[in-house]
């Protein structure tokens, strides 16, 4: 069994108090959670603070993007291991968003992926299609070639700390979500692919999460997929309630 993973992304929002403030109102609202694995993504600014604020609970901490080199002349970005420094366990990489605005590739995403995984984190890699993708039915073909770029060269042992999630970009922030079974469509692709090429035991044991607009109303479906083992939340995940009401979604 895949153990269910639950994680907010708070993308460019809340200041240090802020963000302290509401992993502190989260933490007691996902106690009954159980075998939940929650996780939250702040401002690179609000990592450390919120490290020790969450210390204690079953909340896990993630950055919301890192850099492939460990040190060096390269302003403005962030390391593995200083993120592993700061308290985190997890961070993202490839968001749609970062491949939108700030030039993410394949190859960037792999590289993210190897020196996150060297530095002892778990990797959430992204994944997803967009709009013009999905009516031109691209989807599965952009998948493909994001996932086998984005993981090109990994072996077995290293999906044990790999998340996939899944992020039809025409669903982020649009209030849009894929229909459970549109979701578990592409779900079950990845898992096939992922069976394909790093064999039928790796792709039973990756967990692979949907990100699109998530909210507690359409959690449960979602989670009833057999081939969705997760949540990549966005906007939900911004209020302590929204997000108790989506990592309880099995209580």
């Amino acid at each position: 069994m895949r153990k269910p993973f639950i994680a907010g992304n708070w993308k460019l929002f809340k200041t240090i108090a802020e963000s302290v403030a509401l992993v502190t109102e989260l933490a007691p609202l996902v106690a009954t959670a159980n075998g939940v694995e929650i996780v939250v993504a702040p401002v690179f600014t609000s990592l450390s603070c919120v490290a020790d604020a969450i210390a204690g609970t079953e909340i896990k901490l993630a950055a919301q993007d890192c850099y492939w080199e460990e040190e060096g002349a390269f302003t403005g970005e962030v390391a593995p291991r200083l993120l592993k420094d700061a308290g985190c366990s997890h961070v993202i990489i490839g968001h749609s968003e970062r491949r939108q605005y700030f030039g993410e590739t394949d190859g960037t995403v792999n590289k993210k992926t190897a020196a996150a995984l060297a530095a002892g984190l778990v990797a959430i890699v992204c994944v997803g299609e967009t709009l013009a993708e999905r009516e031109g039915e691209r989807t599965f073909a952009v998948i493909e070639s994001q996932l086998l770029g984005g993981l090109a060269g990994f072996a077995e042992a290293d999906f044990s700390r790999i998340v996939v999630a899944y992020e039809p970009v025409w669903a982020i922030g649009t209030g849009k979500t894929a229909s459970d079974a549109q979701a578990q469509e592409v779900h079950l692709f990845i898992r096939e692919l992922v069976t394909r090429q790093f064999g039928q035991a790796t792709a039973d044991g990756l967990r692979i999460l949907y990100g699109g607009s998530v909210k507690p109303d359409n959690v449960k479906g979602l989670m009833a997929q057999p081939d969705i083992d997760g949540a990549l939340v966005g906007g939900a995940s911004l209020k302590a309630e929204s997000f108790a009401a989506i990592a309880t979604f099995n209580v």
